[in-house]
């Protein structure tokens, strides 16, 4: 059932019968940011520098609040629910996360769709984020995307026992995924056995043997500690962990045209602050990695294409249940952002 957003009407301001004119300070309004993850993330990073952008660049007008770990919602159905009532002003998806509200949002997990961070980058900085936008607004519409940083990296698969070096090494073995249709469908076309697992859960469900491996960006296996039992990591890529930063459409309405402007470039300078973070956390993560032992693989091109030959039953799975019209709008999306960057680098390599 779609949900509908309701506007908050302002309270009309009661004109005072003074003989003498009063001046009052207008008051701040607070904008609330929740997450589920620590301090240590960089959505917390982000949202920092948000804050001291907003505020800053309002002069006080605007305040944001910060609720990291859980603080305002305890689960991701709790805040969705906050934020889609206006009780909650911003809140952050993964792509996953955005498919409960909008199933066809999947596309952005379809496996091996990026090929680097700057082609990643470049798409979500163009059309496509916009018309993906407009399509919740539409189909939704108590939510706006602001932007699209990034939660932790790279999905890959890492393993505790057995090196995978190409999709024949996955068959049989049971990975961890998120509850979601793409990913376990990607585990089931590779041959593996996915088994859904709660985050809080993973370590020892590793450390156990319940699970044989995970599918998880690096930064968040060394925040966890999962190098305790996993002792092998392709870098096989095979999902882009795109951050989806919202605020609610009724709250962000009621603000001044100045004040969307100053939130606007406040979500923009969060947005490279997310992307950038990852990338810097990671150079540590591997080392810590590899110093607790585990072995680290770079595929080659034709191991990659293997990979991207065997997870072709996920994407007919997709059109089989969406349509292609997302599948196109995002293939065609890369492969224009491919050409800028090849052109790009023609230009300064002449």
């Amino acid at each position: 059932m779609k949900v509908r957003w309701k506007a908050l009407v302002a309270a009309s301001a009661v004109g005072l019968a003074c003989t003498f004119p009063v001046v009052q300070a207008q008051e701040a309004t607070t904008l609330k940011i929740a997450f589920l993850g620590s301090e240590e993330d960089e959505d917390y990073d982000g949202s920092l520098v948000f804050k001291s952008r907003v505020e800053s660049d309002s002069n006080g007008s605007l305040a944001v609040e910060i609720y990291p770990n859980g603080r305002f919602c305890s689960n991701e159905d709790e805040c969705s629910e906050a934020l889609l009532d206006g009780r909650l002003d911003i809140f952050i998806t993964t792509n996953g996360g955005l498919a409960g509200w909008y199933p066809p949002a999947q596309f952005l997990d379809l496996p091996y769709l990026f090929p680097n961070d700057a082609v990643a980058e470049c798409v979500f900085d163009g059309p496509l984020t916009a018309k993906l936008r407009e399509a919740v607004l539409n189909d939704v519409g108590a939510v706006r995307l602001m932007a699209i940083g990034n939660t932790g990296g790279w999905r890959n698969i890492a393993t505790t026992e057995k090196p995978v070096r190409s999709p024949a090494d996955v068959e049989g073995l049971k990975l961890r995924t998120i509850p979601a249709d793409i990913q376990i469908n990607l585990v089931e076309a590779l041959g593996g056995s996915p088994t859904p697992i709660a985050w809080p859960e993973v370590y020892t469900s590793l450390a156990t043997g319940v699970v044989d491996g995970t599918k998880n960006g690096i930064t968040d296996i060394v925040g966890m500690q999962f190098q305790d039992s996993l002792n092998y990591l392709i870098l096989d890529g095979h999902a882009y962990m795109g951050a989806m930063w919202w605020i609610n459409e009724g709250n962000y309405q009621g603000l001044s045209d100045e004040e969307k402007r100053i939130v606007y470039n406040g979500f923009q300078e969060l947005k490279w602050t997310t992307r950038k973070m990852p990338k810097l956390k990671a150079v540590e993560a591997y080392e810590k990695f590899r110093e607790a032992g585990g072995e680290i693989y770079s595929p080659t091109e034709e191991e990659k294409q293997a990979f991207q030959e065997a997870a072709q039953p996920v994407w007919e799975w997709y059109e089989e249940n969406f349509g292609s019209e997302w599948i196109d709008a995002a293939t065609s999306a890369v492969t224009d952002c491919e050409t800028q960057l090849d052109e790009e680098f023609a230009n300064f390599s002449k």
